[in-house]
């Protein structure tokens, strides 16, 4: 952004100081990765700058790293890389399986947050609501608890025996939710409830509650203003 014309001396010095701040840190930051990027094209087998690497010689550099990743896992690496090796690495290779692992838990996580984060702030943003700030507090504690901490408790909460809770443990021996995604997609959603719900609490301020009112004067039920009032709005 330019400087306005009647920007004194030292708001000048100060506008480009904070310019080389600003650059110094975003340099600190991805200096690691600017470094390492090179590095993983190494063709020797330990993690340094070789005189090769150094020199520009086209031997010193390799895609054995790349390929090593892509293939691992897989029953027949060496393979052709026809249809069949194709097959074999969609269904083997521990990188594809980490990505549809991925693709599904955050899919269906974020839609769970979504909704129940969606529905935490309409009942929080009304002015009614008993213990509002209490149960604001509790729902948005996931962004304050460290998430190893998050993570630890939400492990011994499915691990634990089989009686209370076998209906949700992870343990094989109890609980139809073992082997499944289902844990991990509720461990997601919690953590993705609090960000849903600071966001649209945030939208519902401006609300203008008159408007349901309105609506429900009109005949409509409370399904109907919210799909035809509150959420287009």
């Amino acid at each position: 952004m330019a400087l306005p014309t009647y920007a004194s001396p030292l708001e000048k010095v100060w506008h480009y100081a904070y310019l080389v701040i600003c650059g110094a840190i975003f340099f600190f930051l991805i200096a690691p990765i600017v470094v390492v990027i090179p590095l993983s094209f190494n063709a020797e087998p330990y993690f340094t700058f070789t005189d090769r690497m150094l020199s520009f010689d086209p031997e010193g550099y390799s895609l054995r790293w790349y390929d090593s990743l892509l293939t691992f896992g897989m029953a027949r690496p060496d393979a052709p890389r026809d249809l069949s090796w194709w097959a074999d690495a969609w269904q083997n290779a521990k990188w594809v399986n980490a990505a549809k692992s991925s693709i599904i838990i955050g899919f269906f996580s974020t839609i769970l947050a979504t909704v129940l984060g969606t529905l935490a702030a309409l009942g929080l943003s009304r002015p009614e609501m008993p213990w509002r700030r209490a149960i604001m507090a509790m729902l948005i504690s996931p962004m304050i608890v460290p998430i190893i901490i998050t993570a630890t408790g939400m492990f011994f909460f499915y691990s634990n025996p089989c009686e209370p809770l076998s209906w949700i443990g992870l343990n094989p021996e109890c609980g139809r939710l073992a082997g499944t995604y289902l844990g991990v997609i509720l461990a997601h959603a919690t953590l993705g409830i609090p960000f849903v719900i600071i966001t649209v609490t945030a939208t519902l301020i401006g609300f203008d509650q008159s408007l349901n009112r309105a609506a429900a004067s009109l005949g409509a039920n409370p399904r109907t203003t919210f799909f035809r009032i509150t959420m287009p709005l």
